[in-house]
C-alpha cells in the first residue's frame, strides 16, 4: 500500500525533476486500484495537466507498467489494442506514468503533465517513483 507520505515525497521528487528542465506539471499519485491518494498542480502548469496526470497514474498504477512505450501494444492487433477507450478513458498510453514498486509489487502508480515533450514528463514521473 501507499502512503500519503511517500506519495507527497513521490510528489516532490518529481516537481524537483521540473524545475531543471523549467516546466510546471501537475503530479497524481494513486494505489494499486487507481484511487487518488494525493495530487499537486504547480503554479502556472497547463489547465489540462491534471487529466493527463491522473490517466498516466491509473494506468500505470493498475496496469504495473510505464505508459512510456505502452503504445506499441496498443495498435490494431496487439493486446492493449483500444485500451484509451476502455473505463470511460481512463488508460493512455502517453508517456509520464510510472508504476510505483515495494521491491516487486506495484503499491500505486505516477502520473506526470505538463510539459509539451512527454519524455520529460516520464523522467519526473521517474524521479518521483524513485522517491516514494
Amino acid at each position: 500500500m501507499i502512503t500519503l507520505e511517500k506519495a507527497l515525497k513521490a510528489i516532490e521528487a518529481a516537481e524537483k525533476k521540473a524545475d531543471e528542465f523549467s516546466i510546471k506539471i501537475t503530479t497524481v499519485v494513486v494505489d494499486a486500484s487507481g484511487v487518488l491518494v494525493a495530487a499537486h498542480r504547480m503554479d502556472g502548469a497547463f489547465v489540462v495537466s491534471p487529466d493527463f496526470a491522473m490517466a498516466k497514474a491509473y494506468t500505470s498504477g493498475t496496469l504495473g507498467i510505464p505508459t512510456a512505450g505502452s503504445a506499441e501494444y496498443s495498435t490494431p492487433g496487439k493486446p492493449y489494442y483500444g485500451v484509451n477507450s476502455l473505463a470511460g478513458g481512463k488508460f493512455t498510453t502517453m508517456a509520464g506514468g510510472v508504476p510505483i514498486l515495494d521491491g516487486k509489487t506495484v503499491i500505486g502508480g505516477i502520473g506526470v503533465g505538463g510539459s509539451y515533450d512527454t519524455a520529460q514528463d516520464n523522467l519526473c514521473a521517474e524521479a518521483g517513483a524513485k522517491a516514494a
